[in-house]
């Protein structure tokens, strides 16, 4: 049985996480106090369950000292626990909780900022300890329904499912990214007049990448270090990983090198997704 705790921070979207397993036919329990996730185990083990979830926040912020036990007996019980965290910057959970109108559960009679700060200390080890932790900050809820989908559809966890994400460091480094690949010392289609307006989702832009000396070898070398990490994440028992390509504004280079890579890890038979954080920013 798989037994996942979807948690993180107020307003990056643990609903939507859960709602989202649920649709893929995960049993989940909204806010299940940490000490009853051993009973729902057994509970749905005998039920003949396969999948369960629960969402933890802050509202049982008196009990996650009880996790590490927990999560020890589930253990004991035949299986590990993974860790779903959802992320997002401080900016957008303010405008995300100003719109929802509602208070942040930390926030008592301080600023939101405040609360959200606390919530940050309090959720940190959680998040240290995460097996997926996704950045929804540039995310809509459909963009996050297909992150979670792509890591949990499956039953089996034989394989590393892989997000690989294009982006522009002139944008930020994503803070969801176990692993960041610098591609900036490829020649750049951007002064190139006739590629310019155009992304490396294009052929043209495509094969002007590609086909640069370096790129070739680079994505050798790549691939087999990806291959190398992702046996040593399984034996670790990590499912996820997220490899953040980038270049100067994520537009050429990065999702060139993001979608090729994505194809040979494919045909490696390795669950894979491309994304383009930075695609169609100024």
């Amino acid at each position: 049985m798989r037994v996942v705790v979807v948690t993180g921070m107020s307003g990056a979207g643990r609903r939507t996480a859960a709602h989202a397993l649920e649709d893929l036919g995960w049993y989940v329990v909204d806010n299940l106090p940490p000490a009853m996730l051993a009973t729902l185990y057994q509970v749905a083990r005998d039920e003949g369950f396969t999948r369960i979830a629960t969402v933890l926040d802050v509202r049982s912020r008196g009990l996650f000292d009880q996790l590490p036990d927990v999560f020890a007996e589930l253990e004991e019980a035949g299986t590990v626990p993974e860790i779903l965290f959802v992320e997002a910057t401080d900016q957008i959970i303010v405008q995300r909780q100003e719109s929802s109108r509602r208070p942040h559960p930390l926030q008592g009679d301080g600023r939101l900022l405040d609360g959200i700060r606390a919530e940050r200390q309090l959720l940190a080890t959680l998040r240290a300890a995460a097996d997926l932790v996704i950045d929804t900050s540039s995310m809509n809820v459909h963009q996050l329904n297909a992150r979670v989908s792509h890591a949990y559809e499956g039953e089996s966890s034989e394989r590393l499912r892989v997000t690989i994400m294009s982006f522009g460091f002139k944008n930020g480094l994503p803070i969801d990214a176990d692993m960041v690949i610098d591609v900036r010392f490829l020649p750049n289609p951007h002064w190139v007049p006739e590629l310019r307006p155009h992304s490396g989702l294009t052929e043209p832009v495509r094969e002007y990448v590609l086909t640069q000396p370096a790129a070739g070898p680079f994505l050798v070398q790549l691939e087999a270090l990806l291959l190398t990490v992702a046996e040593g994440y399984l034996n670790e028992g990590k499912r996820f990983a997220t490899i953040a390509i980038g270049c100067t504004g994520g537009k050429h280079r990065s999702t060139a090198m993001a979608e090729e890579l994505g194809r040979k890890l494919r045909a490696r038979g390795m669950p894979t997704k491309v994304l383009h954080r930075d695609v169609g920013k100024e």
